[in-house]
């Protein structure tokens, strides 16, 4: 099984063009999970987009200098980044040019004309990035793939995309921690849709921490409904402990098809095949590890 191949049959499963990939925090394997989706949609002759909710591909980290996974790109591919990080080196059509500012300049939409070692920084914006993603289809593009940060992920509202999760070690300091913590990320973009023949109350605006403490000690019994999953900015355990004890629903629900896992991180690597099947076993999706190029399948698990 290839699981560049898998992960693009999930991602345009149900007639989806637009792909978002959400980690867990750094070193999640993003890039590595995008790549194998890209490569694969080359490989089946579909036109690709790329851009990033922050900054991918570059040779190094900006924070630590630690070295990063490179986006080799080959022609035909269509990338929406900063104008700064196009060089002499690239061959490359300008196709537009936007007013969307990032810290490396305004965001330009190219088409690769030579295969070469690319970086992408998209805009910042969710509204933006939501428009970068229409601009793509529309220059022809029949497959688009976001790097979407998680604390960018306001830019997956009013979208019909599909979500990939990753995560890696730095998301906990044991197996049983990090599994817990994607767990918590995928049931909250998970929430499903209120049914509006029960009793409800809907939530304006985002659901923070303090409203959720409200719910809990109020004994909430009615659905609580937010527009979409990004509008609950609650994480972690105290995103679980509040789906035990509220039933949290929302009017636009995301679709999230599969997870990858990156067993190495900076500070600690986990045993692969162990850490992929906590994590399938926490979150009963999909787990793909894109490295080793191994699944796991999911369990009778349910989300909702």
């Amino acid at each position: 099984m290839n699981t560049g191949e898998a992960l693009l049959d999930l991602a345009r499963a149900g007639g989806r063009t637009s792909l978002f990939v959400v980690g867990t925090g750094k070193n999640a394997g993003k890039t590595v999970a995008m790549r194998a989706v890209a490569t694969a949609a080359t490989r089946r002759g579909l036109t690709i987009g790329l851009t990033s909710a922050g900054r991918d591909g570059e040779m190094f980290d900006a924070v630590d200098s630690a070295a990063k996974p490179r986006l080799f790109l080959e022609p035909g591919t269509l990338i929406a980044t900063a104008r700064t990080l196009l060089s002499a080196r690239h061959d490359y059509e300008l196709l537009e040019e936007t007013p969307w500012q990032t810290a490396a300049g305004p965001v330009v939409f190219a088409r690769v004309r030579s295969a070469a070692f690319f970086e992408l920084a998209g805009p910042p914006r969710a509204s933006e990035l939501r428009r970068c993603v229409e601009r793509l289809r529309e220059f022809g593009c029949d497959q688009t793939i976001v790097d979407g940060a998680i604390d960018r992920v306001a830019a997956l509202a009013g979208g019909d995309d599909s979500v990939i999760v990753s995560v890696g070690p730095d998301a906990g300091a044991t197996i049983e921690e990090a599994a817990l913590n994607v767990q918590a990320l995928v049931q909250r973009l998970c929430l499903p849709p209120y049914d509006s023949s029960k009793p409800y109350e809907k939530v304006e605006g985002a659901l923070t921490a303090a409203q959720a403490e409200t719910l809990m000690k109020n004994g909430e019994q009615r659905q609580v409904v937010v527009s979409d999953p990004t509008r609950v900015v609650i994480a972690g355990k105290a995103f679980l402990r509040l789906t035990e004890r509220v039933t949290l629903r929302c009017e636009h629900p995301l679709h999230v098809v599969a997870v990858t896992v990156a067993s190495i991180g900076r500070e600690r690597h986990f045993e692969p095949e162990v850490f992929r099947e906590a994590v399938a076993r926490e979150t009963g999706l999909p787990v793909f590890d894109v490295y080793a190029n191994t699944f796991s399948e999911t369990d009778s698990k349910s989300l909702s």
